[in-house]
């Protein structure tokens, strides 16, 4: 089941015997988690009624030995292991010993006071196993994949709502720009601008600039947009900010290398027919990315996204041989793009 739909059921305490949440985003992962022990524990019984194990030192015969053992506070208990890899295709590197069957023959009478939640940090399960083929139908495994750009919107648009603020005009699609797409991430920078406005108030472009804190690798993408947007005179205080901050030229260079060559590959991508979704899947990467660099390759051809990289190859040999000053040939570059 998806993620929305486990919550649900976690509200109507509905409670499968045993939940596998795998995925990239452990932000999901631990919200899931937090949800279904509030739902399931009373708060004064936490201590004794949750149990953590961490499955990379505890063999799973010893998470359902818990399970069958009566509460010994509160009617109900809950059963926590990371790191299920034996639910994936990765080999594994630790000496622990674990037998699927248990929990498949678990499955035939679980108990009905004990929740087990098996975690994995992956982006797939294996299928071919007979326990994860179980655990499907048995409709036990919870997706916290990567959301689409879409749901990321929607996921940072519910996060305002339940901190009772909300987004000026722009400044949602400016929030994720800075922040980048780690929920972890969007989260505590949410929390910051919350706090600095009020419960009632409004997230500006304005309250942006002054609170969030962004990486090199943000700024080299905000800097981008402000190139795609001929926005000469930002595109070099972000870049003289760089330079203020000590970032080396050629990794500023190599990321914006970085940047346009996902936009070349979006660009044919998009002529080959090729949804943002789909194009986000075989690049690797964030689908919000993929809806970024779509708009900004809009602006060039493909012929000048691949003259562009032929330029910053150029540059790049250029400043690694000591034919240029580094800083001088990045801001060459730039007034060339604005040409």
């Amino acid at each position: 089941m998806d993620f929305k739909t486990a919550l649900r059921h976690i509200q109507k305490k509905t409670f499968a015997p045993v939940y596998v949440c795998y995925g990239t985003e452990s932000y999901l992962i631990q919200e899931f988690i937090q949800k279904l022990t509030a739902s399931l524990i009373d708060p004064q019984d936490a201590a004794f009624a949750v149990s953590k194990y961490d499955l990379a030192e505890t063999p799973l015969d010893t998470i359902i030995e818990e399970a069958e053992e009566l509460p010994f506070i509160g009617p109900r208990k809950l059963i926590i292991a990371t790191n299920a890899l034996f639910l994936t295709g990765a080999k594994e590197t630790t000496k622990v010993e674990h037998k699927p069957e248990r929990l498949l023959e678990y499955f035939k009478a679980p108990v009905d006071f004990s929740v087990i939640v098996l975690t994995v940090n992956a982006e797939k399960l294996d299928e071919r196993k007979k326990l994860v083929k179980s655990l499907k139908e048995k409709d036990c495994i919870v997706a916290c994949t990567t959301l689409s750009a879409g749901e990321l919107s929607s996921w940072v648009q519910g996060e305002a709502d339940k901190l009772g603020v909300h987004f000026a005009p722009g400044a949602m699609d400016q929030f994720i720009m800075y922040t980048g797409t780690n929920l972890q991430n969007l989260s505590s920078e949410l929390d910051k601008c919350a706090m600095y406005i009020g419960r009632g108030g409004k997230i500006t472009i304005e309250v942006l600039e002054q609170l969030v804190t962004r990486s090199i690798e943000q700024n080299i993408f905000i800097m981008i947009e402000h190139i795609v947007q001929l926005k000469l005179d930002k595109a070099f205080t972000i870049l003289a900010d760089l330079f203020r901050r000590k970032e080396e030229p050629i990794k500023i260079m190599a990321l914006i290398a970085r940047q346009f060559r996902i936009m070349y590959q979006v660009k044919d991508m998009q002529q080959q027919g090729y949804s943002q979704q789909q194009i986000a899947t075989q690049l690797s990467l964030h689908p919000y990315a993929v809806k970024i660099a779509a708009g900004q390759c809009n602006r060039f051809e493909a012929a000048q996204l691949a003259s562009i990289l032929g330029q910053l190859a150029d540059l790049d040999y250029q400043m690694k041989s000591g034919k240029i000053d580094k800083s001088l040939g990045l801001e060459m570059f730039l007034l060339r793009l604005m040409v």
